[in-house]
């Protein structure tokens, strides 16, 4: 259910050029969030996957992003996740019935280079514990998946939720319905490794 991994940066520039030094493929420019202060540019990860590299847009004058403060991160670091459930409205009321709070499904979109408009869905956690649980997106099924335009020839061949309370929260995710590794670790911190023709990008938060 893994639809794409977040890569904060405060320059967009600086984050692609990151990426394509570790795998040999440069991210393409994806287009702007318009309210909410961030661009992005992006780079698929294989099957309805992929990276998203997220940083603040000069031309809006507030960032306001699930990762925290853009500005603060000279150095590309995992900023959060997102799963595409099968039906999003099932995954509102399995959340709610748990009672785990949570707004949305709130609507969304993105105008990209082409011209064209994305349009999704998401659901955000009112607790995100920092960018270790994911937000929840569907895609409009008149929108074509990221993962298909992007740049090819990269693979996400590790993701991992590393947190100290590692059984409770692999409980959490089953309970939601989301296969993910859970490890136990002193501190929290998410990591993913991305394989590409020019070397494998290891990255975390």
């Amino acid at each position: 259910m893994l639809d794409h991994i977040l890569l904060g940066c405060n320059d967009l520039d600086r984050g692609i050029a990151f990426v394509e030094q570790h795998t040999g493929v440069r991210a393409t420019f994806g287009g702007v969030h318009p309210g909410r202060g961030t661009q992005n540019a992006l780079l698929s990860l294989g099957e309805r996957r992929y990276l998203e590299i997220i940083a603040p847009d000069p031309k809006q004058p507030g960032v306001s992003s699930r990762g925290g403060d853009l500005r603060s991160l000279t150095d590309p670091r995992l900023v959060g996740w997102a799963a595409h459930p099968a039906a999003i409205g099932n995954t509102a009321k399995r959340l709610a019935d748990a009672a785990i709070p949570h707004s949305g499904p709130t609507a969304g979109s993105r105008r990209k280079p082409d011209g064209t408009t994305l349009h999704w869905a998401t659901i955000d956690l009112a607790d995100d514990r920092a960018g270790l649980l994911p937000f929840f997106i569907q895609w409009s099924p008149d929108s074509r998946h990221p993962s298909l335009d992007a740049p090819q020839g990269c693979r996400l061949t590790q993701f991992t939720v590393s947190v100290p309370d590692s059984d409770k929260l692999a409980a959490f995710f089953q309970s939601i319905d989301l296969d993910v590794a859970v490890e136990p670790a002193e501190r929290p911190y998410l990591s993913a490794h991305i394989t590409g023709p020019g070397g494998i990008l290891r990255l975390s938060s």
